[in-house]
């Protein structure tokens, strides 16, 4: 790869930050009734962009210190980047005031998957723009923004969805359904970069497929979400134990 330049880093930002925005603006359309803090959203963007900071070299070590199948190193990879995401979100969000309702879960995992995802995308891009293939550039952008960015927010959707359902319930549960949600990201992960390196590209348009129905699926639960009822307390049936919407999920 020849010199990298600004003008280049600009390109690949812009390439990698705008389709993540454009999805971030798609998604906070999902708690218009109740919007969060404009600057714990972009907290949790950055956040996700530093996730991504981390993440590369604890994959890099990974891919050179760890023996095993390519699946198995997916796997590695995929934990890695899942569990960064949600230790980022639980820092400066799921112990937030502002994570008051239920949709804010699905709303802060978003944000953060989509802070990942830009970073992410633009450290891809810089590839073909240092070798000056503008082409190739073009449709790296356009395979990130339909593929791996929705993986991202498939994965850290699910994980905001089992958060969400679990809004109400005692810790124990909230705890058990976050767990969940953060194996069930990792394993969406995995399958979906082995799916593509094992059908070398055969079945790409199947699998963004599948993946494209799972989103169309947290949409619709996003909707059963945004129903549920605010509560300031909960009261459990036939046991008389009162207790108060969390401020702290976990």
């Amino acid at each position: 790869m020849s010199d990298v330049t600004p003008s280049m880093v600009f390109i690949a930002l812009l390439g990698g930050i705008l389709p993540a925005v454009f999805w971030l603006w798609f998604w906070l359309k999902e708690d218009k009734l109740h919007r969060e803090p404009r600057g714990l959203i972009i907290l949790s963007f950055l956040v996700g962009m530093l996730a991504t900071a981390l993440a590369f070299p604890l994959e890099k070590f990974a891919a050179e210190n760890l023996a095993g199948s390519d699946f198995a190193l997916l796997a590695i990879w995929a934990f890695i980047e899942e569990v960064l995401k949600f230790l980022g979100i639980y820092i400066v969000a799921l112990r937030s005031k502002y994570f008051d309702e239920p949709i804010d879960a699905v709303i802060y995992f978003m944000t953060i998957a989509l802070g990942f995802a830009a970073l992410e995308n633009t450290m891809f891009l810089l590839n073909p723009l240092g070798n000056g293939d503008a082409v190739a550039t073009i449709l790296l952008g356009n395979f990130r923004f339909i593929g791996a960015t929705l993986l991202h927010v498939g994965a850290s959707g699910f994980v905001g969805v089992m958060v969400a359902f679990s809004f109400y319930e005692i810790r124990s549960q909230r705890r058990l359904a976050a767990l969940v949600g953060l194996l069930g990201a990792i394993t969406l992960h995995t399958l979906f970069n082995f799916s593509i390196i094992v059908s070398e590209g055969a079945f790409l348009y199947q699998i963004f497929a599948g993946l494209w129905i799972f989103i169309i699926a947290i949409l619709l639960m996003c909707e059963k979400i945004k129903r549920l009822a605010p509560r300031s307390h909960v009261e459990y049936p036939h046991t008389g134990i009162v207790i108060n919407t969390p401020n702290k999920y976990l």
